[in-house]
């Protein structure tokens, strides 16, 4: 699954706007905003979660999952641990 937040960090690492996001995943810009505005997980028709890692993905832009080593040899940033409410 992919955080809202980490949502927030991949599009901003891309230089992409919401916008751009959702022109660029084929989804509606209110779709990348409910996302982004989400806490936790973001939630969604798993089509459109797919649309949007893909679009990210073209981007340049690895989501590493919880635990997850990284697959790519670029640099990028990831959270030690979960940040406490």
């Amino acid at each position: 699954m992919i955080t809202a937040a980490q949502l927030r960090a991949a599009r901003a690492l891309a230089g992409m706007d919401q916008k751009t996001l959702a022109e660029k995943a084929g989804v509606s810009l209110p779709t990348i905003q409910r996302m982004e505005a989400s806490t936790g997980n973001v939630r969604g028709v798993v089509d459109t979660l797919t649309k949007i890692i893909t679009a990210l993905d073209a981007a340049g832009i690895e989501l590493i999952g919880e635990n997850a080593p990284s697959q790519g040899t670029g640099r990028g940033v990831r959270l030690k641990s979960p940040a406490s409410p």
